[in-house]
């Protein structure tokens, strides 16, 4: 058990409970097209790629938008089950994740009004490495599907607000 991540989560657990403006953050991304379907996506001090396939007119010099989902599900899941197993004093000496999604593209390219232009279907497999009684695992389960915030936007619908600015030269 790594006792510097539990005194961390401990901390920033206690902290919250203090101060619950403390809790809350705002997380931003910011992207830019560069050619074609290729954007160049600002996360924090982190730069990354993000394109399609050369099959739907891209570069493929990154990830799809709908692959950092996936990856999204799966890391956050994968966080959440060591902060969690931590905090609970579970062992844990593993977790991997694999995340599949199903999307039918005439949705995307407005073929079909019926077919919606995300995915239709997701499948996540866990995988734990741990010494732990089917009992703690039942509850880290438990509380880790409960609590991943990735898992909670997907499953439930987050009020998203739109604008739009057009800019003329």
């Amino acid at each position: 058990m790594n006792t510097e991540l539990a005194a961390a989560i401990a901390r920033s657990a206690e902290g919250f409970r203090a101060d619950s403006a403390r809790a809350r953050m705002t997380f931003r991304a910011d992207s830019a097209l560069q050619q074609g379907f290729h954007s160049e996506v600002k996360l924090r001090d982190h730069q990354l790629t993000v394109d399609e396939p050369k099959g739907i007119g891209g570069s493929d010099q990154g990830p799809t938008p709908v692959e950092l989902v996936l990856a999204a599900l799966g890391s956050c899941q994968e966080i959440t089950y060591r902060a969690f197993a931590t905090a609970m004093g579970i062992a844990l000496d593993g977790v991997s994740a694999r995340v599949e999604g199903d999307i039918d593209f005439r949705g995307f390219f407005a073929i079909d009004p019926t077919v919606r232009p995300g995915f239709g279907a997701l499948r996540v497999n866990i995988t734990l490495r741990s010494r732990a009684s089917e009992a703690e695992i039942a509850q880290l389960i438990a509380a880790v599907n409960s609590h991943c915030p990735v898992l909670d936007m997907l499953n439930t619908p987050v009020p998203t607000t739109l604008q739009t600015t057009v800019v003329t030269d």
